[in-house]
């Protein structure tokens, strides 16, 4: 597709494809645990301790299928608010799972998953269009029906707050923040991190965009975007306020101007310290508000 030749074309801004590689080189193993498709540079990466953290490493039974699952949390105290972390297409590696212990270091209940379990994952593919072959294949239904058994799997848990459920993701993982915010009734807050608005649709897999969808997302939404984003026009990000305040819904949009896609995949040199700052903590002050009592 290309607008996800777009985003990736977007990971490399402003290095030449010679320099890239040699990043690569000397990251060496401290790239363990990230998705090789994605080309990960190291030298940015945020890794937070899980020091203090209750860790969770399980799976849910979702259409017949165990799914993978990392979860944490503070070790002492709680029940404490939940956020669902939806992952990029790379998968649930290591930058995801870090994104989880951020929200737990900030007092939540954090958890993410695999959606491409079932075809035996994908963070150990190195070629960009097998991996996109793969994960664009993956019904938009069934990743829709995993998030509800993730959901279930949330009320279970002690430790968290089954009435105070938020969730986010980043790219592909923002599209279906959009989309599982307009299904399930069990979200209260969303945060979209450049989440695809006009996708195009496949027989089989994607029936439905988020514009299709826009007047069902009940939940307070924040999204967050990119003004230099190759994949997603700043005209679209509009078109989605615009139909979110028209069904009267609590919406706001943040576009950083010199931002490209996948700003604050911070292993990624489309990363941009102070727009991600700022975004985290947007992300963070938008789930306090709407999930606490």
């Amino acid at each position: 597709m290309e607008s996800e030749k777009d985003w990736i074309a977007n990971a490399y801004e402003g290095m030449s494809r010679r320099q890239f590689l040699a990043r690569m080189t000397a990251a060496g193993a401290a790239l363990s645990g990230f998705a090789r498709a994605a080309q990960a540079v190291a030298g940015e990466i945020i890794r937070t301790p899980a020091a203090g953290l209750r860790e969770i490493r399980e799976s849910a039974p979702s259409g017949g299928f165990a799914v993978p699952l990392y979860a944490a949390c503070p070790q002492a105290g709680g029940p404490f608010p939940a956020v669902l972390v939806i992952p990029e297409i790379w998968g649930m590696h290591e930058y995801i799972q870090d994104v989880v212990r951020r929200f737990a270091r900030r007092g939540f209940f954090a958890l993410t998953f695999e959606p491409y379990a079932r075809t035996g994952g994908v963070l150990g593919i190195e070629d960009r269009n097998r991996l996109l072959a793969i994960v664009n294949a993956v019904p938009d239904a069934q990743v829709l029906g995993d998030l509800d058994s993730l959901v279930a799997w949330v009320k279970r848990r002690p430790e968290a707050r089954g009435d105070r459920i938020g969730v986010t993701g980043f790219c592909r993982g923002g599209l279906y923040t959009l989309l599982f915010a307009a299904q399930s009734p069990e979200v209260r807050a969303a945060v979209v991190w450049y989440g695809q608005i006009r996708p195009p649709l496949t027989p089989g897999v994607r029936a439905r965009g988020p514009l299709d969808v826009a007047a069902f997302i009940r939940a307070p939404l924040l999204g967050l975007y990119g003004g230099a984003d190759l994949g997603i026009p700043v005209a679209d990000v509009h078109a989605l306020e615009a139909a979110l305040k028209a069904a009267g819904r609590t919406a706001e949009f943040v576009i950083y101007e010199d931002a490209p896609h996948a700003f604050h995949a911070d292993y990624r040199p489309s990363y941009r310290e102070n727009p991600a700052r700022d975004a985290w903590a947007r992300c963070l002050s938008w789930f306090r508000a709407y999930l606490a009592d």
